[in-house]
């Protein structure tokens, strides 16, 4: 458990024997849980209280799960996103990625595996993000201001989530040098890179390039390197 902070943990679960079960298990380890048990009453709590990580089901009474995640990026929310869901299929990850999600758990799952998600989510967007050397780098037009962890183009924030900023800013220092999915992997997600495989990087890289290219089907900044992976042009 990480100190000195308070984090609060909004949990989006329609069940309430489930809900139960996560808010008794997260509050455990000395979070701050909220629950709400719909996915507007959800947005809505998230919007007005800014918690410091979600984690939301995909079946809510109200609507997909991958929507109201859609809707809070939309919104401007850039706090790590956890998906719960019963499905297993891999499209359905790749959706939930594809919304803004930071993450993707499937039922069931054990709460000692959700919990070392969460404080890695905590640990890599509070922990290393706020303690950002304080510099800026530049990737063509797109500032990247790391003393506040944000990035920004012409003037105009850029919505990235944690995963993004992390993935742009790690390319960002290394200009020129292509990195397998295996080494982006092992670079951003750390430790905890075994829950995580070569699709949840391209499709993180795709959402990064539909929010900092000017055309994301033919990049200019974030470039793939045949057989390799990926680098940043120079």
């Amino acid at each position: 458990m990480m100190a000195d902070r308070t984090y609060t943990i909004l949990v989006i679960e329609d069940d309430p024997a489930v809900a139960e079960g996560l808010v008794e298990g997260i509050g455990n380890e000395g979070y701050e849980v909220h629950w709400e048990s719909t996915g507007t009453g959800g947005v809505a709590w998230a919007r007005d209280e800014s918690p410091s990580l979600v984690v939301l089901d995909v079946r809510l009474p109200d609507g997909s799960g991958f929507d109201f995640c859609r809707t809070m990026r939309q919104s401007g929310l850039r706090q790590p996103i956890i998906m719960l869901t019963v499905q297993s299929d891999e499209l359905d990850k790749v959706l939930g990625l594809e919304m803004g999600a930071d993450d993707y758990l499937t039922k069931p799952y054990r709460m000692r595996e959700l919990l070392a998600r969460i404080r890695a989510h905590l640990r890599r967007t509070y922990g290393e993000l706020s303690s950002a050397e304080a510099d800026i780098l530049y990737v063509g037009d797109v500032v990247i201001d790391r003393t506040r962890a944000c990035v920004s183009s012409e003037g105009r924030d850029l919505c990235l989530t944690p995963t993004e900023y992390r993935l742009l800013t790690f390319l960002a220092r290394h200009p020129g040098q292509a990195f397998s999915r295996a080494q982006l992997i092992e670079n951003v997600w750390g430790a905890d890179g075994e829950f995580y495989d070569d699709k949840t990087v391209s499709v993180h890289v795709r959402r990064l390039r539909e929010k900092i290219e000017a055309d994301p089907s033919d990049p200019k900044l974030v470039l793939t390197v045949p057989g390799i992976g990926y680098r940043l042009a120079t």
